[in-house]
């Protein structure tokens, strides 16, 4: 049986996992709110407890950097280790990759009707493929074609700087600089992000949750701003996508990722609509140079949100 985990900012979601006619087939799994424990061995304890299935195998997917199978993680309290995990486990060996790396790997496991066509290109399978996720955090991550299949790596590129390519971009990077030294582009493409641009927009129109630190107002932008009822809310889901689109164009050219744009993590789902729309492919490939490169990549938003938690099943199960 193989225990393998996606743990974020928000949530932690931990599967068990059998392997039938050649496929991982999930048997048990359960979420939890990250920032309520202590740390990973307190829940994989709580999640195996009265289970009675004896684990052979496990790897998570953890948002942070990974330094010799050691995880201090970026969004919240947890140091992960993952000799100490396997000693709580009584396994020889755990491995850990960052969430992003686990969603590359998932992304081979999917089904056709697991992901979304945005721009169909020219397929190129045996090229360079990217991942770029954006929930509580920011992930990218890059699958290089080494001639005979993909392999993931992961970037802690979220926390680079973030490029503004228009004169209202660039007057949120000043807005935001006011506020913090550092404008990675995380700082908007997050969940957190949401507020920041619509702070910027309009900062006379607010909504509940905005001064509850113990509340997400990304949710109520994202339904007022879909419906329509709210133009702020509208116009903050319509800058962010165009930001997004922008830095996935970004990260394409720099990896020559001809293979195709895949965007995961919860917040593509939550702005469908938007990314469907146009503006989040016109945006890829508004660049100085080579937009002929750029409208050949296919682009596809997975569907799946359980895709990292299926690539780090997948690491497990191939001893990756």
């Amino acid at each position: 049986m193989i225990l393998a985990g996606d743990l974020g900012g928000t949530k932690a979601n931990l599967g068990l996992f059998d392997i039938k006619a050649g496929k991982l087939v999930r048997v048990a799994d359960r979420r939890y709110a990250t920032h309520q424990h202590s740390g990973l061995e307190e829940i994989t304890s709580d999640f195996l407890n009265g289970a009675g299935a004896k684990i052979t195998a496990a790897s998570f997917g953890i948002a942070g950097p990974v330094v010799n199978n050691r995880v201090q993680a970026t969004n919240f309290p947890w140091v992960v280790d993952g000799a100490s995990v396997a000693s709580h486990l009584h396994l020889n060996h755990v491995r850990l990759v960052n969430d992003v790396e686990a969603a590359a790997y998932g992304i081979g496991v999917l089904e056709p009707g697991e992901l979304e066509r945005l721009h169909p290109g020219v397929p190129s399978p045996r090229s360079t493929q990217i991942v770029i996720a954006a929930g509580t955090g920011l992930g990218e991550g890059i699958l290089f074609w080494d001639g005979h299949r993909h392999v993931p790596m992961a970037t802690e590129a979220g926390h680079a700087d973030f490029a503004p390519n228009t004169s209202q971009q660039a007057d949120l990077w000043k807005f935001l600089n006011t506020r913090q030294e550092c404008v990675s582009v995380e700082t908007i493409l997050s969940g957190g992000g949401f507020q920041r641009v619509h702070e910027f927009l309009n900062p006379g129109v607010r909504h509940p949750g905005f001064d509850d630190d113990g509340e997400d107002p990304a949710p109520e932008i994202t339904r007022r701003g879909l419906s329509g009822e709210c133009p702020v809310c509208a116009a903050t889901l319509d800058l962010w996508v165009e930001i997004y689109g922008s830095e996935a164009g970004n990260l394409a050219l720099r990896t020559m990722a001809r293979g195709g744009i895949y965007i995961a993590g919860g917040i593509a789902l939550k702005v469908l609509p938007k990314l469907k729309n146009g503006k989040f492919v016109a945006a890829v490939r508004h660049k100085e140079k080579l937009e002929s490169f750029l409208v050949q990549i296919p682009i596809h938003v997975v569907l799946n949100e359980e895709c990292p938690l299926l690539g780090a099943a997948s690491v497990a199960w191939k001893n990756l």
